[in-house]
């Protein structure tokens, strides 16, 4: 016999929300919105009411010191989920500032209760306790204390049969208060400014009754109203977090669309692996992601690009606007400075499961650095293993472009030291022979897999790439002597 209260969650209509919430409002429940100014508590209400308020489930806002309701609608109106036709019907706005302004608390609760019993609604907001607060301090001693006011309230909208949510600034001095004990949920917005960059994040610090999505979560505010990017985690077979991804089990391998580098893989590159295309500016990098991306819609394999050099029209080529064009090949291009991990991996989750993607370049990591913003940048290395780990995770091949220094006597794969987060490594540079630059290739690793491990000549034609025989001498450094090499020895 199962003696379980089953609690209906509700879905509150914000994209990312319910996710880290762990399904959803629990209804009946005691919600506190807390936040400092601007970091967008009224719309997270707003859309929250907006998508539950039924003529079955009307809902009832009370203002207080804030915003009167006509100056605050004028500005939430211009957000796609604002509906006019539930103004009046199922959404009903109560002022009480002239409630507040006499310092009685009494009276104030007492006007709330008595709008509650007279419209019965499923949905009640407050907006904003902090406004309560500070009227207060500059009001006589009412019957009731402050905190005893705002311990009933809290009281009587736990004990209503209604959804309900207190809004409002967050302080230390309002951590004390028992409202905070009380309430259900608790749910804390903050942004945060660095230069031209603005970043706003949200975390659940309390959900009664469920698993919350731990730890900040980016949103962002656009005309669609707050849309929020749960942080991207690594997750094993049976859906618990990991530290570390699992290994491709697929034993099949792709092939790269160029001649002769499928034979220096080992056979093709195994599929669910990732690889990184490490090279000098110039080197070929793009062309030969280009090339990976034609071979999968040749296969019937579509593909995603991600695209983050500043000159996003520079770092395509023809070959992939025309598949962009033709729905082979989806894009995402951005130039924005403030987007975050999570925002960029749900991006790309989304179009990936769009296009039923198999294969996804990311060119390059250079520009990914310069796209996410500044506050992120420091954990840019946790970034990328968590954005290689999700999309491994999702069983899509990952082909990644690294800009890299050629100094001609030793090699970084990578400036962010994040190579060894990848299954293979493929290396192009520039070598000296005969007074010319030459390009050449050579594999550094494929994970659980022989390869070839010589230089190879290439050269970049109009038919793509065209691998050569295995460098055997050149002159190793600009202006050195000839040499014997091998891909060991450009390895630092």
């Amino acid at each position: 016999m199962n003696n379980k209260v089953a609690i209906r969650r509700l879905a509150t209509g914000v994209p990312g929300l319910d996710e880290i919430l762990g399904g959803g409002l629990p209804e009946y429940s005691f919600n506190l919105i807390v936040g400092p100014p601007g970091s967008g508590k009224t719309t997270l209400a707003h859309q929250i009411m907006f998508a539950l308020a039924t003529s079955e489930r009307p809902a009832l806002f009370f203002t207080v010191l804030g915003e009167p309701p006509l100056k605050m609608l004028r500005y939430q109106q211009q957000f796609s989920f604002f509906d006019l036709s539930k103004i009046n019907e199922s959404i009903r706005f109560v002022n009480l500032s002239n409630e507040v302004t006499t310092g009685d608390f009494d009276q104030v609760l007492a006007r709330i209760t008595q709008e509650v019993e007279a419209y019965s609604p499923g949905l009640v907001f407050v907006d904003s306790f902090r406004s309560i607060m500070r009227e207060a301090k500059n009001s006589p001693d009412s019957a009731i204390s402050l905190q005893q006011f705002i311990q009933q309230l809290g009281i009587h909208l736990s004990g209503w049969q209604a959804t309900t949510f207190l809004i409002g600034e967050h302080s230390s001095e309002s951590d004390a208060h028992p409202v905070f004990t009380v309430a259900d949920g608790l749910l804390s917005l903050e942004q945060s400014v660095h230069r031209n960059s603005m970043v706003r994040r949200i975390q659940v610090l309390k959900m009664r009754g469920q698993a919350t999505l731990p730890g900040m979560h980016t949103f962002r505010i656009s005309s669609s109203g707050i849309n929020v990017f749960p942080a991207a985690l690594v997750l094993d077979d049976s859906g618990t977090a990991s530290e570390a991804p699992a290994l491709p089990r697929s034993t099949e391998r792709l092939t790269m669309g160029v001649p002769g580098l499928d034979e220096m893989l080992g056979g093709g590159l195994p599929s669910g692996y990732s690889v990184l295309v490490a090279g000098p500016s110039g080197s070929g990098k793009t062309i030969l992601a280009t090339a990976f991306l034609t071979e999968g819609v040749r296969l019937g394999e579509p593909g995603v690009m991600v695209a983050f050099e500043q000159t996003p029209s520079q770092s395509r080529t023809r070959t992939i606007d025309d598949m962009v064009r033709a729905g082979c090949i989806g894009l995402i291009n951005t130039r924005s400075l403030d987007l975050s991990i999570d925002e960029i991996v749900q991006n790309l989750i989304d179009v990936i499961h769009q296009m039923k993607a198999k294969r996804v370049v990311i060119d390059s990591l250079s520009g990914f650095e310069l796209a996410i913003a500044p506050i992120f940048r420091e954990d840019f290395r946790e970034s990328l293993f968590r954005m290689v780990a999700v999309l491994s995770g999702i069983g899509v091949t990952v082909l990644m472009t690294s800009e890299l220094e050629d100094r001609y006597t030793d090699l970084r794969f990578s400036p962010y030291g994040s190579a060894f987060l990848t299954d293979a490594i493929i290396v192009q540079r520039y070598i000296e022979i005969e007074s010319r630059l030459k390009r050449v290739m050579a594999v550094v690793k494929v994970r659980g897999s022989a390869h070839c491990d010589e230089l190879r000549q290439f050269e970049i034609t109009g038919a793509g790439i065209v691998i050569g025989d295995p460098v055997r001498e050149y002159e190793g450094i600009l202006g050195g002597q000839p040499t014997q090499t091998s891909v060991a020895d450009t390895v630092e």
